[in-house]
């Protein structure tokens, strides 16, 4: 068999090449890798002439044991490593590491049948041994070399990550404390311009604080902690944080009444930061001195929650890219561009909905849509407050 391989070599690698040329990403150059099917068939021949000597057992070192080894004993294993690592390099998948050597394996066989060359059994097994243990190493060391590129972009969008945290943290702080350094000093008011400044940075630690910790729950998986409540109260809650953020931003709300019977199936805690987020982003860029408004309503066996702002209307395309991370697509790029990403997780992890409607030339309506469920009255009237006379 050795002396077919050898005789035939270049048609053998000729038509490995073709089919590798197939399954190749674009911008792969044509040419054949450093440790691909050449290294590989000169190592097999090598193999096929040893087990023709008084001391056929010295091939192991070429093409290593049956089943496998250590690595570093054989010569095919070792080149088959460096071939896993440049496909990987390359943009080949793992499956086409496996084809790369399969390729090889028909093309002998299928030219074998053409030339009518018979192939023995023994010499088969030790094909089958060399591609084995080819393929072995190969996928292993393609495995830990994807692996750890993937380890390494994982710690590279932590590190961004947390590197716009401390960032917005640090500005946050840095303004909290001069404002009460210079409030400290009694030349101005808290209820003065400085105080303002003070409510705002402090507001905006809140914030940043409530994003991050709800983007820890959903990037960690933690289990929802589903609950039946009130959406009267829980829109009540959220107009306390959100009138003061109104205030420090010189804006308006007017938010709807809404039906007390009208009850939510949620993770309270996640909805809250998902609709505190849509009203940040609504505060951060509604324009100044205009309205938004926080509308919560029912429509046949659904819930809607609408956050309205005059940001102006969206650009063409920002509705579809606005809810992408890091992604910023107003004029104010303060923040880390997380808020409506982090909310629309929220928003999927309770079994709803989180879309935008866009309003030319005035705004945009962000609408919050989960599944419709009524409190028993009972527990209404217990909740409704008393009045004293």
């Amino acid at each position: 068999m050795h002396e077919f391989l050898t005789s035939h070599r270049d048609e053998l690698i000729t038509r490995c090449r073709i089919k590798v040329a197939q399954r190749a990403p674009p911008g792969v150059p044509e040419k054949e890798l450093e440790h691909g099917i050449t290294v590989f068939l000169e190592q097999l021949i090598k193999t096929l002439k040893v087990e023709q000597t008084s001391d056929p057992m010295q091939s192991r070192k070429i093409s290593g044991a049956s089943g496998g080894g250590q690595s570093a004993l054989s010569e095919i294993s070792e080149s088959a490593a460096l071939h896993g690592r440049e496909l990987l390099q390359h943009g080949f998948t793992v499956d086409e590491v496996v084809h790369d050597y399969g390729d090889l394996c028909q093309a002998i066989t299928d030219l074998a049948f053409e030339e009518g060359v018979v192939i023995d059994i023994d010499e088969f097994r030790t094909l089958n041994r060399c591609l084995d243990n080819a393929i072995a190493t190969a996928v292993t060391e393609f495995g830990y070399q994807h692996d750890f590129v993937v380890a390494g972009q994982q710690a590279d969008a932590l590190n961004e990550r947390l590197g716009f945290f401390a960032h917005e943290l640090r500005n946050l702080l840095c303004t909290a404390t001069l404002a009460l350094s210079i409030i400290k000093e009694g030349n101005v008011g808290l209820t003065g311009a400085t105080g303002g400044v003070l409510d705002r940075a402090l507001v905006g630690l809140g914030n940043l604080i409530d994003r991050s910790l709800a983007e820890v729950r959903m990037t960690a998986g933690m289990p929802i902690q589903h609950r039946l409540f009130s959406l009267a109260d829980f829109i009540a809650e959220i107009k306390l944080s959100a009138t003061l953020e109104a205030q420090v931003k010189g804006c308006m709300l007017t938010v709807s009444n809404v039906d007390p019977l009208l009850g939510v199936d949620a993770d309270r805690d996640l909805l809250l930061s998902a609709v505190g987020n849509l009203l940040q982003n609504a505060f951060k860029y509604t324009h100044a001195h205009s309205e938004v408004s926080l509308n919560a309503y029912a429509v046949a066996d659904r819930i809607l929650i609408d956050v309205e702002d005059r940001c102006g209307g969206l650009r063409a395309g920002d509705a579809e890219r606005m809810f992408l991370p890091f992604t910023q697509v107003g004029v104010d790029s303060s923040g880390l561009g997380l808020g409506l990403s982090i909310s629309r997780r929220s928003v999927k992890a309770n079994g709803g909905i989180l879309s935008v409607r866009n309003l030319p030339g005035t705004g945009c309506v962000f609408t919050v849509d989960l599944p419709r469920h009524s409190l028993p009255e009972a527990s209404v009237v217990a909740s409704a407050p008393v009045l004293v006379g």
